[in-house]
């Protein structure tokens, strides 16, 4: 068995460094972007059973403490991200002792991080909901949704690392299985509790915890039983230095994208609180969930892009790095637009998903659309962001980050909402994300000049 596996990890990787590129892009990215829409359809559940079975006010609740919540996904993800790199620039370097020493620093990192996120979540989660805007009623039920998302805070982080390293060995389809298990049990979870037992607000989070501890379990199955493409022990715990601090370098990119997020949430919510009513923050944040549900295919290119570029920049291939991520971009943009189109022209029955009997004007239709437009074309950022961490630089993608969210979206949200009202939160959006795809586009046609001559560099060498 041991023998048929490696047999199967060395055709995997020889695919990733020999094959046509579009061929191994259409192999990996098919089970990725099931995955992550999979995923995805985690928060969309929320929202939907919420907006159904409860009412608006525990929609307005839910939307206020999502960023919250999603907290532990950023520690995940500056896990799994991390991690995904150094594993595959390992694969491609053929590099065993980092390989087998990989997960023991996996586990205590992700044990620390929740140990700390557990104890901050706990000690300040009412002051958390109300720096978000939450009050009244939204601020109760915000509160209890999110101290029960804390208690499950080990299954959001380690399941998700351990679903992201899998992805970096080129398992997308194995991959796609676990987080299928876990929304299929968050989907059954959350009906049996929201809609049948009426556990409110309560029901979504609990339902989303157990999900998450399926998803995690499944990881655990399939790391234990040696099915990984490197020598996992699964419950070992040690730290190496260059190993641990290689992960959070290479990850820190994704936890400051994820943080960055969350402040842009905090001054959105807070802006429609004083300028709106709790109908439009209940309305932003299906738009938020909408849209970010749409973004899960490019998502799914993403992380199938991680492995392509880490194992071609370890083996030293370099030219298929600059193509593969022009594929991968340029597909993730054509992907995303018959459902884009379809938001565009349809708008109120997309909403109407997870505001159940609710009217929309045609302004907030226009919001809706204004919010949308930009979509596609984010395909070049987030591709841009698996890039740099896969050639080893966390540096470019941690910048782009910081900056939107830093640079642009804190002084566009506090001056431009408090001049035209709520509309500024929807128009100040697109023109942010329009300027940081033109920033983006620039860096990545420096790196490309970087590497072109890194290659004709070691074409030199061979050549000698």
């Amino acid at each position: 068995m041991n023998d048929t596996l490696s047999e199967h990890r060395e055709k995997q990787k020889h695919f990733i460094l020999n094959g046509n590129l579009w061929k191994v892009m259409i192999n990996l990215s098919w089970p990725a972007v099931i995955a992550m829409v999979l995923y995805g359809m985690n928060s969309v559940l929320d929202a939907v059973f919420v907006g159904r079975f409860v009412g608006e006010t525990a929609l307005a609740a839910v939307s206020v403490a999502y960023p919250l919540s999603q907290i532990s996904v950023a520690f995940g993800s500056l896990i799994g991200t991390g991690a995904g790199a150094v594993l595959s620039i390992a694969l491609g370097a053929r590099n065993k002792e980092t390989q087998d020493r990989l997960m023991g620093n996996v586990n205590i990192l992700s044990l620390v991080v929740t140990v700390l996120y557990m104890i901050l979540g706990f000690l300040f989660s009412s002051q958390l909901i109300q720096m978000m805007g939450g009050k009244g009623e939204a601020l109760l039920l915000g509160d209890s949704y999110f101290r029960i998302t804390v208690i499950g805070s080990l299954f959001w982080i380690y399941g998700l690392a351990g679903n992201m390293i899998v992805r970096a060995e080129g398992r997308m389809k194995m991959a796609a299985i676990m987080m299928g298990s876990g929304l299929a049990v968050n989907a059954i979870a959350n009906y049996i509790l929201m809609g049948i037992f009426h556990f409110g607000v309560e029901g979504a989070a609990w339902g989303t915890n157990i999900g998450m501890l399926v998803y995690t379990l499944v990881g655990w199955i399939y790391f234990g039983r040696g099915h990984a493409s490197f020598k996992s022990k699964i419950f070992s715990i040690r730290w190496d230095k260059e190993i641990g601090t290689s992960i959070l370098r290479l990850g820190m990119s994704s936890l400051i994208m994820s943080i960055m997020s969350l402040v842009q949430a905090i001054f959105v919510f807070n802006a429609l609180s004083r300028y709106g009513t709790v109908a439009d923050v209940a309305f932003y944040g299906v738009v938020y969930r909408i849209f970010t549900f749409l973004l899960t295919p490019i998502f799914g290119l993403m992380r199938a892009l991680q492995p392509v570029i880490g194992i071609n920049y370890g083996a030293k291939e370099y030219d298929r790095v600059i193509s593969s991520y022009k594929i991968f971009a340029v597909t993730a943009m054509v992907l995303t637009l018959p459902f884009w189109i379809l938001s565009i022209a349809i708008p109120g029955s997309v909403l109407g998903l997870m505001m159940k009997d609710a009217v929309f004007t045609n302004t907030e239709l226009l919001y809706f659309r204004v919010y949308m437009a930009i979509l596609p074309v984010l395909s070049f950022i987030f591709m841009a962001m698996t890039l740099f961490p896969s050639v080893d630089k966390g540096k470019p993608a941690a910048m782009i980050g910081i900056a939107r969210q830093l640079v642009f979206y804190v002084p566009v949200m506090l001056i431009l909402p408090g001049i035209i009202g709520v509309a500024g939160i929807y128009y100040g959006s697109f023109a942010i994300d329009a300027v940081i795809v033109i920033w983006t586009m620039l860096m990545v046609r420096k790196e490309f000049s970087l590497l072109r001559k890194k290659h004709d560099s070691t074409f030199g060498e061979v050549m000698v």
